[in-house]
């Protein structure tokens, strides 16, 4: 029988992937069947600093942004909506980091930077990696933390002066030609630095793994036995998130192309043209950034006969493509793929860096 990947005795590895609408979190234990670790789906960090937002904003206060860069979204929308209030908005400058890399942009909008609390007014926390509370949720079930972290975020990366989707596709492009377009080109460690979303979070946990949540569920997704075996052969993978949808075009280990959509902007017969044209070959990354998309990378065509999808909207994006849902748990894909990318990166424990080598 084949050794389960992820099945192997060592120590727990807390694995958090961020997006816009959760945050998964994975207490991964080797002594454990993988079902059976400890295992939270929680609202994501820009959706609660969002709402301390709001209700600030129902009380008349204003607010003092401090802590770190994290991702924007919700939280975002949140402070351009309590400045249409008339009420006052401070921010330390890493805390305005999340809403432009432009300081100067930042200040346009009537954000006043600060270096402390100004009286009167609320504090907010800005953070993507939401500590304190997670610690309190795992203790009151005597859930020891781990020493070990690993996040997936997405970062488009430090660009004042150009579109942050191009940059971040730029990225990525140069990631996967410095790597031979291997999928482990894509989860770099350390991430590079002009990547501020990424370091902000190792600021906070110094010595975690970082690293992107499209490579995260890319590889989490290949722990599902059925895309595993057609892999081998070519299989076209679909993160279908909250927010963004994440596809790449896979032969064995090697990423033929990728591209990356707002999710909202495409429906079934939108994305299957687009997946065409990526194995074709001739999906270009000017048409998908025209579209209103992050970007899309080709190394070579690829006519991949599978199709396989996961993600909180799979089924309604793609309900005829195979389900994936590694150890059962669709939600978890990403923190699945982080456990691995800690075996292959670090490989600091044997169970670990056997689980990568039997996946």
């Amino acid at each position: 029988m084949e050794q389960d990947p992820l099945a192997q005795p060592g120590m727990t590895l807390l694995a958090v992937d961020i997006g816009r609408g959760t945050q998964d979190v994975l207490v991964y234990d080797p002594g454990r069947p993988v079902e059976n670790c400890v295992k939270m789906v929680l609202p994501a960090p820009t959706a609660v600093v969002a709402q301390r937002i709001r209700e600030a904003g129902a009380r008349g206060e204003a607010i003092f942004l401090d802590g770190y860069t994290m991702g924007g979204g919700d939280s975002v929308q949140a402070v351009s909506e309590h400045l249409r209030k008339g009420l006052s908005v401070f921010a330390t400058e890493p805390a305005a980091l999340t809403i432009h890399d432009n300081l100067e942009k930042v200040r346009s909008l009537g954000i006043q930077l600060v270096s402390s609390q100004p009286p009167d007014t609320t504090l907010v926390r800005t953070t993507d990696y939401m500590e304190a509370e997670i610690r309190v949720a795992l203790r009151a079930f005597g859930v020891p933390y781990p020493v070990d972290h690993a996040f997936a975020v997405q970062d488009h990366g430090f660009s004042p002066a150009e579109s942050n989707r191009l940059h971040r596709f730029r990225v990525m492009g140069d990631l996967l030609e410095e790597g031979d377009w291997q999928i482990w080109a894509l989860a770099r460690d350390p991430p590079l630095p002009t990547m501020t979303r990424m370091a902000a979070l190792r600021g906070q946990a110094p010595g975690s793994l970082v690293i992107d949540t499209g490579p995260a569920a890319l590889l989490g997704a290949l722990c599902d036995p059925w895309v595993k075996e057609r892999a081998q052969d070519g299989v076209t993978l679909v993160n279908a998130g909250n927010a963004h949808t994440f596809c790449v075009n896979l032969h064995g280990e090697e990423v033929c192309g990728i591209v990356e959509h707002h999710t909202h902007s495409l429906d079934r017969a939108h994305l299957l043209s687009l997946i065409g044209k990526l194995r074709e070959g001739t999906l270009t990354n000017e048409e998908i950034f025209r579209d209103g998309g992050h970007g899309a990378r080709v190394h070579r065509p690829h006519p991949s006969k599978y199709l396989a999808v996961t993600g909180p909207n799979r089924k309604g994006i793609l309900p005829d493509a195979y389900q994936a849902a590694p150890y059962g748990d669709m939600m978890l894909t990403g923190c699945f793929g982080l456990v691995r990318a800690w075996g292959k990166m670090r490989g600091k424990s044997p169970f670990l860096t056997r689980a990568v080598e039997a996946a």
